[in-house]
């Protein structure tokens, strides 16, 4: 990273106002407003101490986008936690009941195709594929692989070809309102999946597999 010049910087301060040399500064460094993480002391007046600027120079940026793609890949995590609850334990022949609407085989491969539509256009190479549904097992593990694909994009920090916001307005949002569908489907045919407090679920970004963390609270 080159030199550069700092605009507007303070150091965070901790819950009882005392100041945090561990956690990290706001600074705007070459025309980028960012958060730059680095243990840094300050002068009594809160100006700079001018010993640091070498490990500035050297600390990595973290942009504004990188805390809006964190919280889509938490999403992706919630996704995934949510989808499994809803799938796990689900007897053989609901994949093909028909009780209201589509059958849930169709659902779950809709949901797979929306992931990989996820993909492609995070990379700008937007592409649509209607998926003929395979077996219930089949269409389970596509979902899941096509969904860490997805977070697996988000986490090498490469540059998204659409905003985050559209991203998850869109195909996210849209995958969490078919997981309530598999869930109320699981109901009507007569193996309900047991109700959870997600608020305090183990959900992290990154965990987007089938396999997921038992239930925190149950009821």
């Amino acid at each position: 990273m080159t030199a550069t010049t700092f605009g507007q910087y303070q150091p965070l301060r901790s819950a009882a106002g005392s100041e945090s040399p561990n956690l990290c500064i706001t600074a705007h460094l070459g025309g980028r407003k960012g958060t730059v993480r680095h243990g840094a002391r300050w002068h009594a007046n809160g100006q700079m101490n001018a010993t640091i600027l070498p490990y500035l120079l050297s600390c990595v940026i973290l942009p504004d986008m990188d805390e809006k793609r964190e919280l889509l890949r938490h999403a992706l995590a919630t996704l995934a936690y949510r989808a499994a609850r809803a799938l796990e334990g689900a007897p053989n022949h609901f994949a093909g009941y028909d009780g209201a609407g589509r059958l849930p085989v169709q659902i779950l491969a809709h949901m797979g195709d929306l992931m990989d539509w996820s993909l492609s256009t995070a990379m700008g190479q937007e592409r649509w594929h209607t998926t003929q549904p395979r077996g219930w097992a089949a269409e389970q593990q596509r979902f899941f692989q096509s969904l860490q694909a997805f977070d697996a994009f988000l986490a090498t920090g490469g540059p998204l070809q659409a905003p985050v916001e559209r991203l998850f307005q869109g195909p996210v949002a849209d995958a969490l309102t078919h997981v309530g569908q598999l869930a109320m489907l699981r109901r009507l045919a007569g193996s309900p999946i047991r109700g959870e407090n997600f608020f305090v679920a183990s959900i992290a970004a990154g965990q987007v597999g089938a396999e997921q963390p038992p239930p925190v609270k149950t009821f």
